[in-house]
């Protein structure tokens, strides 16, 4: 596992025995100050598996509108819809609920509305804020078939548009922000394909926030009749968005930050309009809710159970969001206490510094913690503040019992909402008191073999990915992004790709391949590579992101250019990074003996472009910029290493261009052959340039192959030595042009770009070679 330096939240680390917890009514907590260093890498790093699922576009459902308007962009989706499950009466109808409020049964691919929630509830109906708002989750009653009942929960808005809403069954969050309401729906007809019938409200619950609400409502699908679980409706119900620092989570006296089950056809509850099972883990605790199965907890989003355990017990198991540092997935028992409020995962936080996680106090098993079976971390760009959203969401979802794909038996697979990721554990490596369970992601293709992204099936960055199952236990994806819906069909071998050969996996500092953006900002790109130094794309941002992969594998490449050739101006596309104090991740290439620069290029347009720095039209910039790294000592243009297109005696010519000592002299390797014919229009070209500084030798490659040439400039420029470069740290990267730090246009290229390679050595003829190889095998 690679170790990589984490900006991590945290929370407060409260310290409650499990004895004292037992009579709380209120959240009378003492904050224990945590001991110890902040934990840097939380959580074990995800593996590629060999297993590729293929996707089938199962729906398509029409775009709906959020109310109000957000202004949230994550809101602005084409249809949110939110899961999909079979209905339990033999029909093979599907259902589908939207955020927006229909409620839609599918059969063979086609959806229609067979409920509007919104309409029912106008004016109070509210999803136009918040993430979870809206038409959250539907749970039809096993059985259905007969009774015809099933029941929602939706959020309004108190007093919205209309008279004050109703009271809650328990006092709400203040100040209120939105209620929760689940509803019991009755339908005359089971069997119709529009609801007609009658509806009664069975719970209220008020939140402060418009975050973290109830997510899911469920049956146990593995209970049967006469089973103590069976007709028992289980809710996840989240902490209102206020549990950081507030004990809210552990308080017994409120539903926030729990999974509850209550009994929807009993009396014995609030008002009467639910009951309280009498084997729920708390009835009858002083200054404790009956309703309670479950504790601490900030967002559980989605629960499902085993259908097919070998245990005795079905396993409940839960996908928890967290607050900025782990998600993960809990096997649920009753009475559990998940530790939110105290605990983010198996670690501590203290709400005065929510930027770290801490070790567990020695006395921890004195607290009655649970902690998860599964878990991974997040992994924001360095500087990232570590009290914003970072862009990571575990969903959760299933394990896998169904009989047509055997290579998933036994594996629970679950997504990551945001990034689209596709994940799976083994269920029988999922144990409770143990170390995580090693998690995979999977791979995803089209039914034509090819390997995509999800983003490549929805067509934005932001997938909004969750996961559904049928009665027979075959999975499905559903996207927000896109409003479709795919089911998983077959599973094929997956290779797992190999960035370098292994000769060079220690020395690939920054690996840009324009397949992972970062999910809060589609204008930065993670960086694959050793160093994680994160890639802005400049001034184009997101929509410089295109579908043209440069080799077999490659789905996606950046599109680079001068935006406008008449007017003098700032606008040209390019990417990059620059610290005037260097960039703290690149300072592999302190005092470094040499470089490679790596990377695709693909001519798309006139090169090299008008120069608008000048009123002459037949004026051009004497040179085409590719990529390159920067100068301890750089202005933004000066280098430590480059490939370039530029003038060489009044001929422009493909060159590598390199600096040994900052504000030295540089020496320029220049290609003899024509840099039209080295980069021919709209073919991608393979291209790499070596900087040996030790011994002043340079070379360029292209497909692999060693590219003749010659130095430019007769002598020694670099005073060679035998050391390395200037013990500084570069200021930047530059691709695609001049000045990263984006002060002025210079040497557009109108090129697209993909996998773009900085190595901290200059690597062998041979070792080209076999990055090539690797590549386009």
């Amino acid at each position: 596992m690679r170790t990589r330096q984490r900006w991590r939240s945290a929370v407060a680390a409260v310290a409650v025995t499990a004895t004292a917890l037992a009579g709380l009514t209120t959240a009378m907590l003492a904050t224990a100050a945590p001991v110890g260093d902040p934990i840097e890498d939380p959580a074990p790093e995800e593996k590629q598996s060999t297993i590729g699922l293929v996707l089938e576009e199962y729906a398509q459902f029409p775009k709906t509108e959020p109310i109000p308007a957000p202004v949230d962009r994550r809101l602005m989706r084409h249809a949110r819809i939110n899961g999909i499950g079979e209905l339990p009466d033999g029909s093979g109808r599907m259902y589908v609920p939207d955020l927006n409020g229909p409620l839609y049964f599918v059969q063979d691919g086609e959806p229609r509305v067979y409920l509007d929630v919104a309409a029912r509830f106008a004016p109070e109906f509210f999803s136009g804020r918040g993430m979870g708002s809206g038409f959250g989750f539907a749970a039809f009653h096993p059985d259905f078939e007969d009774n015809g009942t099933f029941y929602t929960v939706h959020s309004e808005r108190p007093g919205n548009a209309g008279p004050p809403s109703d009271p809650t069954t328990y006092p709400a969050q203040t100040p209120t922000f939105l209620h929760a309401v689940v509803t019991e729906w009755v339908a005359d007809d089971p069997a119709a394909e529009v609801f007609s019938g009658t509806s009664r409200e069975v719970m209220r619950l008020g939140f402060a926030g418009q975050v973290h609400a109830i997510q899911q409502i469920d049956f146990n699908p593995t209970a049967k009749p006469g089973d103590e679980d069976y007709g028992l409706l289980y809710l996840a119900v989240g902490d209102g968005g206020i549990g950081v620092g507030t004990g809210v989570p552990q308080e017994r006296d409120t539903p926030a930050g729990k999974i509850l089950r209550i009994d929807p056809a009993g009396t014995n509850g609030p008002g009467g309009t639910y009951g309280i099972p009498a084997s729920n883990p708390f009835v009858d605790e002083p200054g404790t809710l009956g309703e309670i199965y479950a504790i601490g907890m900030r967002d559980p989003h989605r629960f499902s159970w085993d259908q097919k355990s070998k245990r005795a017990e079905p396993r409940m198991f839960l996908g928890h969001i967290g607050e900025h540092a782990i998600e993960a997935v809990y096997d649920v028992q009753a009475g559990d206490n998940f530790g939110w409020g105290d605990r983010e995962g198996k670690y501590v936080f203290d709400a005065s510094d929510r930027c770290n996680l801490y070790p567990l106090p020695e006395d921890d098993a004195s607290f009655g913690f649970t902690y998860p079976v599964v878990a991974y971390d997040h992994d924001p760009p360095p500087g990232w503040s570590c009290t914003a959203d970072s862009g990571y969401a575990i969903s959760g979802g299933f394990v896998y019992r169904g009989r047509d794909l055997p290579a998933l038996d036994g594996k629970y697979l679950f997504t990551d909402l945001v990034e689209g990721r596709v994940f799976y554990a083994k269920e029988s490596q999922m144990r409770r008191g143990r170390d995580e369970a090693q998690m995979y992601e999977l791979a995803l293709y089209d039914t034509d073999g090819t390997r995509k992204r999800m983003p490549d099936f929805t067509g934005d960055e932001r997938a909004d990915l969750r996961m559904g199952r049928d009665a027979s236990g075959d999975l499905y994806l559903v996207a927000k992004a896109n409003g479709k819906i795919w089911k998983v069909v077959d599973t094929v071998h997956a290779p797992v790709p190999q960035d370098v050969p292994r000769s060079l996996e220690k020395n690939n500092v920054s690996f840009y391949d324009f397949e992972h953006p970062f999910q809060q900002n589609g204008a930065v790109e993670i960086d694959r590579g050793l160093s994680r130094t994160y890639l802005n794309l400049i001034n184009g941002g997101e929509d410089m992101r295109v579908a043209d992969g440069a080799y077999p594998g490659s789905n996606n490449s950046i599109q680079l250019g001068q935006v406008d050739p008449l007017t003098a101006g700032n606008d040209d596309w390019k990417a990059g990074v620059y610290d005037a104090a260097g960039v703290p991740t690149l300072s592999a290439f302190n005092g470094v003996d040499g470089i490679t620069v790596a990377g695709w290029v693909k001519m798309t347009g006139q090169n090299p472009s008008p120069n608008t720095t000048t009123a002459d039209p037949d004026d051009f910039y004497n040179a085409v910029g590719l990529a390159g790294l920067l100068s301890g000592d750089s202005d933004g243009h000066g280098v430590r290493a480059l490939l370039e297109i530029i003038q060489v005696d009044g001929e422009l010519r493909l060159v590598a261009l390199g600096r040994r000592i900052d504000g030295g002299a540089s020496q320029t390797f220049a290609a003899h052959e024509d840099w039209r014919t080295l980069l021919p229009q709209d073919e991608w070209v393979h291209l790499a340039a070596t900087f040996d500084y030790t011994t002043g030798k340079m070379a360029l490659y292209r497909n692999g192959e060693r590219v003749p040439g010659f130095y430019v400039v007769d002598g020694d420029p670099w005073q060679v030595d035998g050391s390395g470069t200037s013990a500084t740290t570069p200021r930047g990267i530059k691709i695609g042009g001049s000045f990263p730090q984006d002060t002025q246009e210079r040497n557009p290229c109108n090129c697209r770009m993909d996998t773009i390679q900085l190595l901290d050595r200059a690597i062998t003829p041979r070792e080209v070679a076999a990055q090539y190889r690797l590549m386009t095998r």
